[in-house]
């Protein structure tokens, strides 16, 4: 056989035996087993095996080609250097597919999980509450959950760049499954919500400006307020955990952030996290400023006793001392953001934070004592402030506020399974749902 013919032979098995792996490659419908209170909601499952069938329904085309080009007289008269880079694209391009597919394996596969999968479910329909605002100032994307080891969450925002390329088609959250489970799990959940609705609201690029024009004017600080917007992006996270649960933010970012004394007090410029002791002051000073209490100084001088500033060098002092001093205007700043994106509303305007002062919490905390019903027909995020608060003043031990948390993921899963059950049969779908019909299209 000649070395042309032999490489076009070889090449062309090479391309087939590609294409019967990617036949292997099925939608999830198709071989994730869980309870369906676990499974995630319809826009989240539409919207992935769209996505990934798309990618495989264009690599199919492209080795078909590249099989019909090798035979043709194009690839008769190639080199088999020529035939085998172009292989080797096509090869690129089927690792990419994979690499897409595992991305959201690693969240679905924890979804048969006994009782972790229910609760992702449940985690799935907090997050939607989290990230939708009653001004509908933009389409809320669809958002899945996972947990992890690490210590911190992570977001993967929807609308953004996947590897290989396309737009992912909804939030990905890992949340760290040592907050299983507390209030601490509602800090790190809306804080990467918040890392989304920045970016749907354009926050962070409509701050910065604000904050660039403080360092030009504010003199001897302007190297403060530079770090000020080298963290916005975290700070803005962690606002809108703040203004969506309450004390219960707080709580959550000190268990987080809690760091042997060498990590609390390093001011890197390269990191747009904002120091462990600073941030947790600025989550304090956030709270004081959208719900006036005491709380707020207690929590604030426990964090002081817990990691005081004495035996910091003398640099060190001078820089935290800045930091202290702008903190009130940077937070008033916050509060009265007004960006285009709102509308003509701020912050605080559009978060509605006045249904989460300490008072309300505390009063909402008695009414569902007594009627326990209400408290699950409540918005996720407000049972969230609601614990978090009653965390807070110890009116609720960490035993109740777990059993109470767990009961409610259950509750918020399965609600929103039987909701999509009742709109899949006025649609005529009787037990198949719309991604049961996706699946048998792949």
């Amino acid at each position: 056989m000649a070395a042309v013919s032999y490489a076009t032979w070889m090449l062309e098995q090479e391309a087939r035996a590609l294409m019967t792996r990617l036949e292997r490659i099925k939608p999830f419908a198709l071989h994730e087993s869980m309870l369906p209170a676990a499974a995630i909601l319809p826009a989240a499952q539409t919207g992935i095996e769209r996505y990934l069938m798309k990618g495989r329904r264009e690599l199919r085309g492209l080795i078909r080609r590249y099989i019909s080009w090798l035979r043709g007289p194009l690839g008769q008269r190639a080199s088999p250097a020529q035939a085998q880079r172009l292989f080797t694209m096509l090869r690129l391009r089927f690792n990419t597919v994979l690499t897409q597919f595992d991305l959201f394996n690693d969240a679905l596969t924890q979804r048969s999980e006994n009782e972790i999968g229910v609760w992702l479910s449940g985690l799935d329909v907090a997050s939607a509450d989290a990230l939708t605002l009653t001004g509908h100032y933009y389409d809320v994307p669809p958002v899945i959950c996972y947990f992890d080891r690490d210590v911190g969450a992570a977001i993967r925002r929807a609308r953004t760049r996947l590897p290989g390329g396309g737009e992912n088609p909804v939030a990905v959250i890992r949340v760290p499954r040592e907050r299983l489970i507390g209030s601490g799990i509602a800090s790190s959940l809306v804080h990467e919500v918040g890392h989304q609705a920045a970016a749907l609201l354009y926050l962070v690029n409509s701050l910065r400006p604000v904050l660039q024009g403080m360092q030009r004017g504010s003199g001897s600080h302007s190297a403060i307020w530079s770090l000020w917007e080298r963290w916005i992006s975290e700070i803005v996270a962690d606002f809108w955990s703040v203004a969506r649960i309450g004390i219960a933010s707080t709580l959550g970012l000190m268990g987080v952030v809690s760091l042997p004394r060498a990590f609390m007090f390093r001011l890197n410029r390269d990191d747009p996290h904002p120091s462990p002791w600073i941030r947790v002051k600025l989550s304090c000073a956030m709270g004081q400023a959208l719900y006036p209490h005491p709380q707020w100084e207690r929590l604030a001088r426990l964090w002081e006793a817990y990691y005081p500033l004495s035996g910091l060098g003398a640099e060190q002092q001078r820089n935290y001392g800045a930091l202290q001093a702008t903190l009130p205007g940077f937070v008033a700043l916050l509060v009265n953001h007004r960006p285009l994106s709102l509308r003509g509303h701020s912050l605080a305007e559009a978060l509605q934070v006045r249904n989460r002062q300490p008072h309300y919490l505390q009063a909402l905390l008695q009414v569902w004592r007594q009627q326990p019903s209400k408290m699950y027909r409540a918005p996720p995020t407000l049972a969230f402030a609601v614990i978090g608060q009653a965390r807070s003043d110890g009116r609720m031990s960490p035993e109740q506020e777990s059993a109470i948390l767990s009961k409610l993921l259950t509750h918020w899963a399965l609600s929103s399974t039987l909701q999509v059950s009742e709109d899949c049969s006025r649609q005529g779908w009787g037990h198949r749902t719309p991604e049961f019909k996706l699946a048998i299209q792949y």
